[in-house]
């Protein structure tokens, strides 16, 4: 993996990603004790920044194994964005989906018009099922984070977070990532060695699924004791990547970890001060921007806002809980 990678994803992308804002608001400063910056990606195409890897790694294919089809495995977020592309391509799309998964993402993806195979993700195992369709079918496999052309096409988010900090005249600090298997952390990373070194990735992750942050603190890649049960479902992953954990250790900062209620939180924040709406795992890094500054480098943060889509329920009870936006 290396930049001329990140930049070739970008060129493929052109003309068809978003170029998502970077927002800020004077009551997120107050609370955070600092300028806080939030990089949209909830306002990306299918509601996350999983579209950019999607386009990246199917649009790279060969034009003979792409015509074939793809299948992807996903809570969500990567499913929608590999559905849309594959769309886009003309091309066949099979998601296998946890069960469990918010309804909204089943039915987008769905929607997008993408085969969905659902499993039960505490006790059968999504890569078996991927392997053994994919071979049945011919499909081509995207992995969801561990896939070189996934992480580029992640990365080209740390391009624009490079030149629109420095527009800003940010050229030093945290820039705070909602971190599953790494591959948008690692490919930020990635982007921001190349482009705005003074800035540094940190990974940050969900109470009881932080496998991310002690993978980095013992030096080795660390599992999690679960891998269900919590409301930040889009970055629930049994452990880094083979690809993405190298990365992670050599460039980023030690991780983060917050709570659900404080993903909550910060959902009803972004929602009252930004007016955008983020999904509890898409939220975990304003979260910890917000409510664990002491943890945090430089006069400004940049939090990366990962996705949107979240069920109206689990909406709702966050903004009926934490509505004041503090």
């Amino acid at each position: 993996m290396n930049i001329e990678m990140i930049e070739a994803a970008a060129a493929r992308l052109d003309g068809q990603v978003r170029r998502t804002p970077l927002l800020s608001s004077p009551f997120l400063d107050e609370i955070a004790g600092r300028r806080v910056l939030v990089k949209a990606e909830c306002l990306q195409h299918t509601g996350s920044f999983k579209f950019r890897g999607g386009w990246s790694a199917v649009s790279a294919l060969p034009e003979d194994q792409r015509r074939n089809g793809v299948i992807a495995f996903s809570s969500g977020n990567h499913a929608q964005g590999v559905a849309f592309a594959a769309r886009a391509h003309g091309i066949p799309a099979v998601i296998v989906m946890p069960s469990d998964a918010p309804r909204l993402k089943i039915a987008n993806t769905r929607g997008l018009g993408a085969e969905v195979v659902l499993y039960d993700r505490a006790h059968e195992d999504r890569d078996a099922i991927g392997a053994r369709l994919a071979a049945e079918r011919n499909l081509t496999l995207i992995k969801p984070f561990d896939e070189p052309q996934v992480i580029a096409g992640q990365g080209t988010a740390g391009l624009e977070i490079a030149a629109q900090a420095a527009a800003e005249g940010v050229t030093d600090g945290d820039v705070l990532v909602c971190c599953g298997g790494g591959g948008l952390t690692s490919g930020i990373a990635l982007a921001l060695e190349a482009k705005a070194p003074g800035l540094r990735a940190r990974p940050v992750e969900p109470e009881g699924f932080d496998d991310v942050a002690r993978s980095l603190e013992n030096g080795a890649i660390m599992s999690n004791e679960r891998t269900s049960g919590s409301i930040c479902d889009a970055i629930i992953t049994p452990a880094p990547g083979k690809l993405t954990f190298p990365i992670m250790a050599r460039l980023c900062g030690s991780g983060l970890v917050v709570t659900e209620q404080q993903a909550q939180r910060a959902m009803a924040a972004a929602f009252t001060r930004l007016k955008i709406v983020l999904e509890p795992g898409g939220a975990v890094a304003l979260a910890a921007a917000l409510y664990h500054p002491g943890q945090v480098a430089g006069d400004a943060v940049i939090a990366v806002a990962s996705g949107g889509n979240v069920d109206a329920d689990i909406f709702c009870d966050a903004i009926k809980r934490f509505g004041d936006g503090t």
